[in-house]
């Protein structure tokens, strides 16, 4: 294979957008192309993801084989991603054969989370204080400087729904977490905070920009369990998360949807969390809310469409249908809700096995 394939204008119905993964973030990205008439190749090392139950193409292959890598390019316009552990290699060399949106950088900065937190803090945005951690030693130091009001230890790079990551009280708790995690980490300081809330907002290949109603988060076990919008926070709030996820996607020059994960304080200001480059599932109310939804939002950026009209016409809760909570299909699927079943097969605990999201008049 020679040269890269370009876009140089808003690819038509038929075109081909590749996506890594095949999770369910990847199967609602296919349903949304499809319905604008846009062809969808998905690539994933497992053997049966979801998102090849929809898709037009399916290629099963490690992320590292990069004759599998080619072939897919090669049948692919453009390329996205629906999750942010590609590595960093399979990124680069698909990059260097097709268009590819969010850039390689907005995965780069996003698997490690001292980068992530340090981009994001030069942009002059408020975070969680954190120190990096590479020895035991380090992790005492870091909680004598921050750790007053206690701390997390993080590893770095992978995690995620609580995964990698330990809460520590004293030095000495901190010192034994670096030893149980054995990864270089980051110790990050508590916030305190009154809720948490997520700024899903798109970004256009010539740099339109659309932000999708906040939504206020819910956790259970460390995994997002419901979202609700309205958020119920000033209009001051909305425009510095506005503000917040729009310097980002500008810094890294951003095609596609990306999420910003933010603590909202008792005093009305917002802390950055993390972010996520990818399509979230705190914006998984926008299908039933909006006229265009977070995955069509990505989808006509990824292809160089113009951003539609993601203005939100009712009020939504969403709430994740996690692990054994799938066996209930058939009352959930009577509620007057929008359900939605991933087509996952075993329904172990904490994995999100759909979502279902209820409407009410906009207030």
């Amino acid at each position: 294979m020679t040269g890269r394939k370009e876009i140089t204008g808003p690819l038509p119905p038929g075109a081909t957008i590749g996506i890594l993964g095949g999770g369910q973030l990847g199967r609602m990205l296919a349903m949304a192309a499809a319905r604008l008439g846009l062809k969808t190749h998905i690539y994933s090392d497992e053997a049966a993801p979801c998102a090849f139950q929809v898709a037009d193409a399916r290629t099963q292959g490690a992320y590292d084989d990069v004759r599998a890598l080619e072939k897919f390019a090669a049948a692919c316009d453009v390329v996205t991603f629906e999750f942010e552990n590609v590595p960093d290699a399979t990124a680069e060399y698909l990059a260097a054969h097709v268009a590819i949106a969010p850039p390689p950088r907005a995965l780069s900065v996003s698997q490690d989370r001292v980068i992530e937190k340090s981009f994001i803090a030069k942009l002059g945005i408020a975070v969680a204080p954190f120190e990096n951690v590479e020895s035991a030693d380090d992790a005492r130091k870091a909680f004598a400087n921050i750790g007053a009001k206690g701390a997390i230890l993080k590893t770095r790079r992978l995690g995620y729904d609580g995964k990698g990551q330990i809460k520590v009280t004293s030095a000495d708790d901190a010192a034994r977490a670096f030893e149980t995690l054995a990864a270089p980490s980051i110790l990050e300081g508590f916030v305190d905070f009154a809720f948490e809330v997520s700024a899903v907002a798109a970004r256009a290949r010539d740099g339109g920009f659309a932000l999708f109603d906040i939504p206020r988060n819910a956790h259970e076990n460390h995994i997002l369990k419901r979202s609700t919008v309205p958020a119920g926070i000033t209009q001051a709030m909305t425009e510095d998360a506005k503000r917040i996820a729009r310097s980002i996607a500008e810094a890294l020059e951003y095609v596609g949807v990306l999420a910003v994960e933010m603590f909202a304080t008792h005093d009305h200001k917002l802390i950055v969390n993390e972010i996520a480059p990818r399509v979230h599932n705190s914006g998984h109310w926008t299908i039933e809310a909006c006229i265009v939804s977070q995955f069509e939002q990505h989808i006509r950026a990824v292809a160089g469409w113009t951003l539609g009209d993601g203005s939100r016409h009712s009020d939504a809760v969403m709430e994740n249908i996690i692990g054994p909570e799938h066996d209930e299909w058939a009352a959930l699927a009577a509620k007057p809700a929008g359900l939605h079943l991933y087509g996952k097969g075993e329904a172990r605990a904490g994995r999100k096995m759909g979502h279902i999201t209820s409407l009410s008049p906009k207030s």
